[in-house]
């Protein structure tokens, strides 16, 4: 599998391996807490700034777009 950026390709006998692997590595960085983490860094990197609290999290379940039909196309 190869990318640049956003866009992904691979040889047609290894798609489904692709989406597979596209699919566990979404859930797994939509897992971390990655607001929390950028907001932790600001307040680090600017003590003298004020910044809005991080929006409510959603409950949706990550682990639905491991079987979702249309992740990735």
């Amino acid at each position: 599998m190869v990318r640049v950026h956003d866009s992904y390709w691979t040889h047609a006998c290894d798609v489904d391996k692709m989406n597979r692997i596209l699919r566990e590595n979404f859930v797994e960085l939509y897992n971390m807490p990655i607001l929390e983490n950028l907001l932790e860094g600001f307040q680090t990197t600017y003590p003298g700034l004020a910044f809005p609290p991080l929006p409510k999290r959603g409950d949706f379940d990550l682990q639905k777009v491991l079987e979702s039909p249309y992740f990735f196309n």
